[in-house]
């Protein structure tokens, strides 16, 4: 029972035991007794708990403090717009791209729809300006269509006043559609509900022992999950301080900290490795950060990173917006993306299944169900469904056909339904999980499976942490995908045959890269994950590319020049590869 019904209850009760002549005493410890047994005692709690911090900081935006005193009427104006245009229950609604705002309101657009309960969707940061679209089906990734309009002049003429009433929500109403990141595709919008992101908010605030006294410094595009669930949903959710950076850098990560005094910071993909290849600072050796949240964190660098900015705990977690399988690594098992109890597993039904290694398809046995892999036992990772479980439900994608090709059945028991992942991990003995690769990055050469993910970290180590992106190239008449490294090198310093050299130390040959691509940069998504999408279409061929080119001739051990005249050699067979 929420708070307004148990104090009806409590009136009413009240106001019967009144009737019945009973002192009031009675009454009103009759009438408190319903109350708190109604549910009223979470808004005593709230209360008690919140009663002193209305005039402190919710969130910092560039040099303005955000009080918790300001929230409510920041939000008058967007909320008046939204309810104007239909934002309650009418369908999808466009917001600006974070990088845009320059209000003084935290998170504006996902605080109107948690009010109004309508899907939120984010524009472009290249749009330039905030732009409103109404939506009806599926969204694409069209960008701008002749029906958007200027959502800036009509905040303006917006109303200040509150809303009289607050349309009604639910838990399962749609907040916002986040894009995935398409690390090796295209993104897809995938569907938050209101339950989800509670859930994911408390998925952090609780594994990581998070107080109501941390700033939380969140420098992660607000477009996805990890930025604006996990980090704004703390101020949101629980009341902490964010502190809210534009943009990512490197150079101002721990001056910032030190300056706004946070004591949790955020990081994802490349984020840690980028602050270990900045010199030593000053501010490294003053900051109060006591915990570091995401995912991504290289096991190579792990240990390099807590020692150097003496970090208490990293709190590496595996998990997707959409995705109903995650875990958290909650003591620090270096390496580690999470744990899940070998023996309680129909407490949390998660498990990692064999698949086909070419095609990643799932093995079943003869009773037509999945095998679960044994500790050590590299598997694809997925998650029993229960709609009606808010910890294992999938809610998909705006595409019906990408939320079908998700999901498996007959995977745990006949009849069942369970979410594909599409990330290969292996379980220790314990329950300790760690990350391998991501579906589509492992390639076979030689009759042996190449982990991307190993290549990258043994190259981005060598290389001084630069970026590396490692993938399987198809080469005409032979068999698998020969290996192909992109390298960052933006000054042409690199020499590939020094560089090979140390790679004979710490690769077995079937690991090393058959062909180098030397480019100024290596693409990344939005949250700093590295994009291979366009490098594997070109491929090795010299025609799609003004970048240079090498390939390894075996014979003399050394990386040679590619152009078009060995590229036609190489396709033809003349080289051995």
């Amino acid at each position: 029972m929420r708070a307004p019904g148990a104090g009806t209850a409590s009136l009413a009760s009240l106001a019967l035991l009144w009737l019945l002549g009973l002192p009031w005493t009675w009454s009103a410890a009759a009438a408190f007794g319903v109350y708190v047994g109604g549910g009223g005692w979470r808004f005593l709690r709230i209360v008690c708990k919140t009663s002193g911090t209305f005039g402190g900081p919710c969130a910092v935006l560039g040099q303005r403090w955000v009080l918790l005193g300001e929230a409510p009427g920041c939000l008058e104006e967007p909320l008046q717009e939204g309810r104007m245009l239909g934002g309650a229950k009418s369908g999808c609604v466009s917001s600006p791209h974070p990088g845009l705002w320059e209000g003084a309101c935290l998170a504006v657009a996902v605080a109107v729809m948690l009010v109004l309960a309508s899907a939120v969707a984010e524009v472009s940061g290249q749009l330039g300006k905030s732009l409103l679209k109404f939506c009806s089906g599926d969204l694409g990734p069209e960008g701008v269509l002749p029906d958007t309009h200027l959502l800036d002049p009509m905040l303006k003429e917006a109303s200040t006043n509150p809303l009289a009433q607050s349309p009604g929500k639910g838990m399962d109403d749609r907040l916002f559609y986040i894009y995935t990141s398409g690390t090796t595709g295209l993104p897809k919008a995938a569907i938050v509900v209101h339950s989800r992101y509670y859930r994911i908010a408390a998925f952090g605030h609780h594994s990581y022992s998070m107080r109501a006294a941390d700033v939380l410094y969140d420098c992660l595009p607000l477009y996805h999950s990890a930025g604006n669930i996990m980090g704004v949903g703390q101020c949101l959710i629980y009341g902490l301080t964010v502190v809210l950076r534009k943009k990512f850098s490197a150079s101002r990560f721990w001056d910032d900290c030190v300056k706004y005094n946070c004591t949790v910071v955020q990081y994802i993909g490349e984020i840690c490795r980028y602050l270990l290849k900045q010199p030593v600072r000053e501010a490294e050796g003053r900051h109060r950060v006591r915990l570091a949240v995401g995912n991504g964190l290289r096991p190579a660098i792990w240990e390099e990173f807590t020692q150097r900015f003496r970090v208490q705990q990293i709190g590496e977690f595996y998990g997707a917006t959409e995705c109903n399988c995650s875990i958290a690594n909650m003591d620090g098992k270096v390496g580690s993306c999470g744990f899940s109890s070998r023996i309680l597993t129909r407490v949390y039904p998660i498990q990692l299944v064999k698949v086909n290694e070419d095609t990643m398809e799932l093995l079943r046995d003869a009773q037509g169900l999945c095998i679960p892999c044994q500790p050590g036992e590299p598997g694809l990772l997925v998650g029993q469904i229960n709609q009606q479980d808010p910890l294992r439900r999938f809610d998909g994608y705006v595409s019906e056909s990408a939320t079908s090709k998700k999901i498996a059945h007959s995977v745990f028991r006949k009849g069942d339904s369970a979410y594909l992942s599409g990330d290969v991990l292996v379980m220790d003995e314990l329950g300790y999980m760690y990350f391998r690769d991501r579906s589509g990055d492992t390639f076979r050469w030689r009759g042996e499976n190449v982990s991307t993910t190993e290549v990258e970290g043994v190259l981005s180590r060598l290389l001084g942490q630069t970026d590396v992106a490692v993938y399987g190239v198809a080469v005409p008449g032979v068999e698998g995908k020969a290996g192909m490294a992109a390298i960052a090198d933006p000054h042409s310093q690199l020499n590939p045959n020094s560089m090979y050299q140390e790679l004979q130390k710490v690769l077995a040959p079937y690991a090393r890269p058959i062909f180098l691509r030397l480019l100024p940069q290596v693409d990344t998504t939005g949250t700093f994950k590295i994009q291979k999408t366009r490098l594997q279409r070109e491929g090795f061929d010299p025609r799609q590319t003004a970048d240079r080119l090498f390939f390894l001739d075996l014979k003399q051990g050394h990386y040679l020049p590619l152009d078009e005249g060995v590229y036609t050699r190489i396709c033809s067979g003349a080289f051995a590869l």
